[in-house]
């Protein structure tokens, strides 16, 4: 079927028009003909457009917008100039109030219809600034032809390719305003083809970016790459293997680091990290947590999938001792060093797989007042399911996959007699589709 070929009834026809009804999980507009699901980019729940299939599924088709004949009150211009080409950002034609309700009508779709459950209260959203908060990630490079021709930010939309960019508004301002310089500066080093990716770590102390490099830069690219850093106040290491440890250009070592001030806790990191993007949104998500979790002093309480211990450290604040669990062993050694860092002395990390058998470990052996869960997009359901009757008279799940945290509401709710007391939102992400959430549960056989 040629790309001007439009479905309209049934019958493959010169135009046609159809009502958006919802948004997908991945920010498109859905429409329905003749019973099958038809996705269209750029397209908002509520306004009539007029648009050709451009691809056939089994299942869905996906089409492509050609006009809006009635636009969404909710429909904004978008802030970036490469919105549409780069694939970073899915919604930034959409007002951020929006996108939240949207994202929470996608939880709660989610937990109806997976887990068969739903929240007794939803919680507020929690939200910040919605340009610029993004503290890291991870940016493709590509070399063309030419010097002329680098490309440094995300791929397109529909593509493989690297978008060609100037800016990034979503990108601390730090690296977002400097895309374009960065991608000059690599169009002139010797090894500009053999860098893939570069990952970016803005610390509240000093800013770092990683090159993934297959070849090591020479003495002249040493010079223009030192040049670039003193110029901008920023910091490159080098990653030769992409699991590899990172080697500053420099001589000395850069330290990393952000603050939970409502904790007195300063938690330190390597560029590689993972912490979580959008560092407002984190402080008030801490917090949030801990108060959902209703700590008393004599609580024990268990942190799954801790990482560098951005929630551990706080909780150690207000109960009697926190035991962190954590599968990756550079990142269990370091949340110990911030747990010393910080004075704190209540607190035990373990390294573990919590996709795998716990059952004979020492940490599993302890009673535990509260749990705090923050998984992967795989979810918790293996750990979860490991605890048996043992787990603790109250949960507080951070997720970020819809999809995975209603399965697991549904096993606490139905197979382990929890009760979701609550759940709600959070802006990490803001402009794009990705759905962050709380979920709050509480065992219905004791008090909250």
């Amino acid at each position: 079927m040629g790309l001007r070929q439009i479905v309209r009834g049934g019958a493959l026809n010169p135009v046609s028009r159809g009502h958006v009804e919802a948004l997908s999980h991945d920010g498109r507009g859905i429409i329905c003909i003749n019973g099958k699901a038809v996705f269209i980019e750029g397209a908002l729940p509520g306004e009539d457009v007029d648009l050709h299939i451009v691809r056939r599924r089994r299942e869905y088709d996906e089409a492509r917008l050609l006009g809006i004949h009635n636009k969404s009150i909710e429909r904004v211009p978008p802030h970036c100039e490469h919105f549409g080409v780069c694939g970073g950002c899915a919604l930034q034609h959409l007002a951020p109030a929006a996108q939240i309700t949207s994202k929470q009508q996608t939880l709660l779709d989610n937990l109806k219809r997976i887990g068969y459950v739903q929240p007794q209260a939803i919680l507020p959203p929690l939200t910040g600034p919605v340009w610029g908060y993004r503290r890291h990630a991870r940016l493709s490079v590509h070399r063309g032809p030419s010097p002329e021709q680098v490309h440094v930010g995300f791929v397109e939309q529909h593509s493989k390719r690297v978008a060609n960019i100037r800016r990034c508004e979503t990108l601390h301002p730090k690296i977002g305003d400097l895309i374009e310089s960065l991608a000059m500066l690599i169009g002139k080093l010797t090894i500009a083809e053999r860098i893939s990716q570069i990952e970016v770590a803005v610390g509240e102390n000093a800013t770092i970016l990683v090159l993934r490099i297959l070849s090591q830069p020479d003495r002249m690219d040493r010079i223009k790459l030192s040049e670039f850093e003193q110029t901008h106040d920023l910091h490159f290491y080098l990653q030769p293997d992409k699991r590899g440890s990172t080697i500053p250009l420099g001589t000395e070592r850069t330290s990393l680091s952000y603050s939970l001030p409502d904790w007195n806790v300063e938690i330190a990191f390597e560029p590689t990290d993972f912490i979580q993007i959008n560092g407002e949104i984190d402080r008030q998500l801490v917090k949030r947590a801990i108060e959902e979790l209703q700590i008393k002093r004599q609580h024990r309480v268990l942190d799954l999938f801790c990482g560098l211990g951005n929630f551990t450290l706080p909780l150690a604040r207000v109960s009697n001792a926190v035991v962190g669990i954590e599968s990756e062993p550079g990142l269990v050694l370091r949340a110990r060093a911030n747990a010393e860092r910080n004075g704190l002395t209540n607190i035990s990390f373990y390294r573990a797989d919590l996709f795998e058998d716990q059952n004979d470990v020492v940490w599993r052996q302890l009673p535990y007042d509260r749990l705090l869960l923050d998984p992967p997009r795989a979810g918790a359901r293996e750990i979860l399911t490991g605890f048996g009757s043992k787990l603790p008279q109250r949960i507080v799940y951070i997720s970020c996959h819809p999809a995975t945290l209603a399965r697991d509401a549904g096993f606490l709710v139905h197979a382990r007699g929890y009760q979701l007391l609550s759940a709600g939102v959070l802006d990490m992400f803001p402009h794009t589709a990705h759905v962050e959430s709380m979920a709050v549960f509480v065992h219905a056989g004791g008090s909250a």
